[in-house]
């Protein structure tokens, strides 16, 4: 790959150049932007008998993340200075800032060449460019590019010395610098007077009326929220007419005069309980759900994607009830009936025998009391550990502890719903108030639901049973992420977007997690990726760890299954799956144009459907040569409504971009027509324009240039830098579809859901093109 490309002189006035010279920033908007007072108070605080020693530069100018980048540039600074102390005077230390804050182009590119050129000869030699390429990214935590930085640097020194000198000059540098970035400015004038308009019509406008502002507020609210508002008001309207006729009821029986409105609010919160007790099983019948959300037009008006949600809102609902109903009997009628007179007695006899009850104890003692009891304590342990900072680990418990909180303790804890079941039968069939079998109704409240999740469960065990899977591949890439393809089940049908529960016998016989589906539906196995976080996934990805082989060679992770040879192949881990499940990602089919945001490990469900869109795109172009070459016009395939997508994958690692790999180069190879637009974003890298981020931004675009492949993500997909500006991700879209309804998926972590919904929100209303948010949170 010998290059004859000759550098000439730079025109600084080409959009290109100006891009690049507000670029080589040491002090960014996240680095000292304090100003000199904020960098002095800090130096009185760090220096040492006057002097800052070179190991608190860093914290002093405030690069706290980049300490090998800020004693680089110290020793460059001082170098330029003569200074060969390793501590500054403040005097010292203000003329560094004013050189590493100053706006010149030139001074900055001084300063960034006197970094590189160690022995100060004005010459940069191959060594020094390894050096400074190893620094770089170091600084920004990319480990692979640290591994070839003398490939890299032969690579760079190819590019800027065809004459074969041996070194490189500042002008060299220069060049680079400014026509690095040229191929990536270019916009048309139209697109610019379109964007333009755009902005100005997106400043937001404030209403100074505060009436109108609610107003205006609220009817946004309900316009976003209106299924969910008519689901929770029919629910708590239920609730609410249970408690009062309940409550009615009590309030003319005899039993008020003595227990007065203890009764009756134990009562109406007993109705409500039998309600919610049956209401609860319904969201989490996800067979039942992907059913109706799939062959139903229900999903029009029923939010099926809040149904976890939704469980939890009735979980509260539950432990209110079981809060007024336990404490209004324990704390009111009880004591009420046991200092009752016996005339007031009298009418109790019917309830609790001739003789009155003596002691507190009874009451506790009997059927009625112990499992009501019993039932408080489990529902009490089931819902302490199904809160976040149990369940995901959050709290800084001692060791012993710990073990009791996790995803683990949340499964089993859940799992004793089945004795607080047969608690609540029995409960509610030995009553003291009530004596005829068909007053007694919580049976009645409780036996469709419950037919139902068993049906649900019995149909797990079945399907599942006979989905017992061979694996095929199983791979664990750089951040802790296990792979796994297992054969397709016969029958097995799903769409990008759902999801299936895994269940391996060697980690726990009884336990099953949800995972994303990254397969297509076209491909002939089922895959998913999986991080290991937790308990299971942990004891999982070391279960594989012993089955399987290193990789050799190129390969990434464990050795793949079916390459496996000769006698002393080991017995693999049994795996059962089952689904597949709906999901929001599902969706995707009702747009022609989406756009699809995966933060992290949130990209599996995502990815499955870039490979559904390529694969349509394959086949879509087998069948145009098909009719080209036999003249057959009469396909009834359903035509693919997506024929727009973009993908944005923001990730903090570099070796994160390993996992679909195969995908992103795929897309590059048949996606000749552009229908998918990919963005990655590596965040550990500092943001364009950076100091620390400029040799790797040279390499990257020289690399690319060269051989098509980009050097932080592998792939033939270009990496961005630090984070989106998902504001101008928007706008993007909404210039480039203007009247079309854009479908957005995202998955990942909770952060940026507030942003995203806000945004497809902005541009909704203030364009003519519809954003329509979608989310699915892990």
């Amino acid at each position: 790959m010998t290059s004859s490309k000759k550098f000439d002189r730079v025109d600084r006035t080409k959009s290109g150049a100006a891009r690049a010279l507000r670029g080589l920033k040491f002090m960014t908007k996240n680095v000292g932007t304090e100003g000199w007072s904020q960098v002095e108070k800090r130096f009185d605080e760090l220096a040492v008998e006057g002097k800052l020693p070179k190991t608190r530069f860093s914290q002093c100018i405030g690069m706290h993340e980049s300490k090998e980048f800020a004693g680089e540039l110290f020793d460059a600074l001082s170098r330029r200075r003569g200074i060969t102390s390793a501590s500054i005077t403040k005097d010292e230390l203000r003329e560094f800032w004013e050189q590493i804050t100053d706006r010149s182009f030139d001074s900055r590119l001084q300063t960034f060449f006197d970094m590189v050129d160690k022995n100060a000869d004005g010459r940069i030699t191959q060594e020094e460019v390894k050096e400074i390429i190893a620094l770089s990214a170091s600084a920004n935590k990319l480990s692979k590019i640290q591994e070839r930085a003398e490939e890299y640097a032969a690579l760079i020194m190819e590019e800027l010395d065809p004459d074969n000198l041996g070194y490189i000059e500042i002008y060299n540098l220069e060049m680079l610098l400014l026509q690095a970035p040229a191929q990536s400015t270019q916009i048309t004038t139209d697109s610019r007077v379109l964007s333009q308009m755009l902005s100005q019509k997106l400043v937001p406008t404030k209403e100074h009326n505060p009436i109108k502002r609610g107003f205006r507020a609220l009817a946004y609210f309900v316009e976003d929220n209106w299924k969910r508002i008519w689901v929770i008001a029919l629910w708590l309207s239920i609730c609410a007419a249970l408690f009062t006729w309940k409550f009615i009821q009590y309030k003319h029986r005899a039993v008020f005069h003595v227990m007065g409105y203890c009764v009756t609010s134990a009562k109406g919160a007993a109705e409500t309980l039998k309600f919610n007790m049956a209401l609860i099983l319904l969201p989490v019948c996800r067979n039942t759900i992907t059913w109706l959300r799939s062959r139903t037009k229900l999903g029009m008006a029923v939010p099926f994607d809040d149904n976890i949600n939704f469980h939890k809102v009735i979980a509260f609902g539950i432990a209110i009830g079981v809060g007024i109903h336990a404490i209004a009997h324990l704390t009111c009628d009880f004591p009420r009936l046991l200092h009752a007179t016996d005339a007031e007695y009298e009418p109790m006899k019917p309830f609790f025998g001739d003789d009155r009850p003596n002691n507190y104890w009874w009451f506790v003692k009997g059927t009625e009391g112990w499992t009501g009891v019993t039932m408080v304590v489990l529902m009490a342990i089931a819902y302490t550990l199904a809160q976040p900072w149990f369940r995901r680990s959050r709290l800084n418990l001692p060791k012993p502890l710990k073990k009791l909180t996790g995803f683990n303790a949340f499964w089993y804890s859940h799992h004793l719903f089945v004795i607080v079941y047969g608690l609540f039968i029995v409960h509610g069939y030995y009553l003291y108030l009530s004596k005829k079998w068909y007053k007694k109704t919580t049976w009645m409240y409780l036996a469709i639901p419950m037919i139902l999740y068993a049906c649900e469960r019995l149909l797990r065990v079945f399907r599942s049973g006979y989905k017992s899977v061979k694996i095929l591949k199983v791979a664990v890439y750089p951040g802790n992420v296990l792979a796994l393809h297992v054969s397709k089940p016969q029958g097995f049908k799903y769409s990008s977007g759902q999801y299936i529960f895994v269940n391996c016998s060697d980690v726990s016989p009884f336990q099953w997690h949800p995972f994303s589906i990254t397969s297509a539906p076209g491909d002939d196995y089922v895959s998913v990726h999986i991080r290991t976080l937790g308990d299971w996934t942990s004891q999982l990805k070391a279960v594989f760890a012993k089955a399987c082989q290193p990789a050799s060679g190129d390969q990434s992770g464990l050795l793949r299954a079916d390459m496996l040879q000769g006698n002393n192949i080991p017995r693999m881990p049994n795996i059962l799956i089952d689904g597949p499940y709906g999901a929001p990602a599902q969706d995707y089919k009702n747009y022609e144009v989406i756009l699809l945001v995966g933060l992290g490990i949130g990209a599996t469900p995502l990815i499955s459907i870039l490979k559904d869109v390529l694969n349509n795109m394959k086949q879509q172009k087998d069948i145009e040569e098909g009719m080209v070459e036999s003249g057959v016009k009469n396909n009834k395939r359903k035509p693919f409504a997506t024929n727009r997508a973009y993908f944005y994958w923001v990730t903090r690692e570099q070796g994160s971009f390993e996992w679909f790999k195969g995908v992103m180069d795929d897309v590059a190879e048949y996606d000749k027509d552009g229908i998918i637009e990919l963005h990655n974003y590596c965040t550990s890298v500092y943001e364009e324009g950076d100091a620390r981020s400029a040799l790797i931004t040279m390499l990257q675009s020289l690399h690319h240039a060269k051989s098509g492949v980009d050097i932080v993500s592998g792939t033939r997909v270009k990496t961005h830098f630090a984070r989106p500006n998902w504001r101008s991700v928007f706008k993007h879209a909404a210039l480039k579809h203007p009247g079309k309804r854009v479908g957005v998926f995202y998955c990942g972590a909770h952060a940026l859901v507030g942003e995203l919904k806000r945004l497809s929100l902005d541009f909704s209303r203030k364009t003519n093109t519809k954003f329509d948010f979608h989310k699915e949170n892990f």
